[in-house]
């Protein structure tokens, strides 16, 4: 857990990937780029990508189809485990994610690997846009890996869990704070938040230069927001994407926290859930 074992900066995944390393230490390399509305990501792997990687689509393979439990729902397991073996993903062997470089694709899925019990995933710091090692246009085809989800990795909160956490604890809203305020919700059908949340945006977790804050800063905002040792932490955003990154982001600044993955998405559709609206946590 922590800082060591959720990301990678780009010089030491540079060091990992160098020619002459040993494939023994070489870790797999999923490319996950993802925009929320599309177009789908695999386009843009095909003009290039970091050596070895495979594409792994979120829509698809790191979320259910939409519905009732919200619009990017976890995935049902075999399909997961599935595109994750395909990926040459084994559990002996260590994974990085990336994605554009915003880090919500790619911490979904630290976080869905680390949820399905994988131990060794990291996320790579700055994405794509802070590499500067080489790219290719050549799709590999890695070997079957012996991946197999086995859930208890990462707490999860259902609807009424995330309720009654926002009471007891902390429960982080990641979207950003319009739509947390209900001032505006380009998305959903209702706008506000989970009575008693905190809005906490996902884009705060990363500094001017695209990068991840550091320990010491993440510790700093959250201790800012309530966080403190020995509190229990949820968090959510519109669909459980963002509130990844959130998930990470915690991870990284040294505390464990549950992720609603139904999320606001969820939490609107059914009639008759309550909302609270404006600044405060309600």
């Amino acid at each position: 857990m922590g800082a060591m074992t959720a990301i990678i900066p780009a010089a030491d995944l540079a060091a990992l990937t160098a020619p002459g390393t040993s494939p023994t230490e070489r870790p797999v390399l999923l490319d996950v780029r993802w925009r929320l509305g599309g177009p789908p990501g695999h386009p843009e792997y095909l003009t290039g990508h970091l050596p070895g990687a495979v594409y792994v689509d979120l829509d698809r393979e790191l979320a259910g189809p939409p519905g009732d439990a919200g619009r990017h729902p976890l995935p049902d397991p075999d399909v997961f485990g599935a595109a994750m073996r395909r990926a040459g993903v084994s559990l002996g062997r260590p994974v990085v994610v990336y994605d554009a470089g915003d880090g919500w694709a790619a911490a979904r899925a630290w976080w869905l690997l680390r949820w399905a019990g994988h131990g060794d995933v990291r996320v790579l710091d700055g994405g794509l846009a802070g590499w500067s090692g080489p790219l290719t246009t050549e799709e590999p085809a890695p070997a079957e890996g012996d991946f197999v989800p086995a859930h208890g990795g990462l707490p999860v909160l259902d609807a009424d869990g995330a309720a009654a956490l926002a009471r007891r604890g902390v429960l982080l809203d990641a979207r950003a704070g319009e739509r947390y305020r209900g001032e505006v919700e380009p998305i959903d059908p209702v706008a506000g938040h989970i009575p008693g949340a905190r809005s906490a945006p996902t884009t705060d977790n990363v500094g001017p230069d695209g990068l991840l804050r550091s320990p010491a800063e993440l510790g700093d905002r959250f201790a800012a927001l309530g966080v403190t040792p020995g509190t229990e932490v949820g968090v959510y955003c519109g669909s459980g994407v963002s509130a990844a990154h959130q998930v990470w982001a915690l991870d990284v600044a040294g505390v464990t926290a549950a992720l609603y993955p139904g999320s606001w998405s969820e939490w609107t559709a059914r009639p008759g859930r309550p909302v609270a609206r404006g600044p405060e946590p309600g």
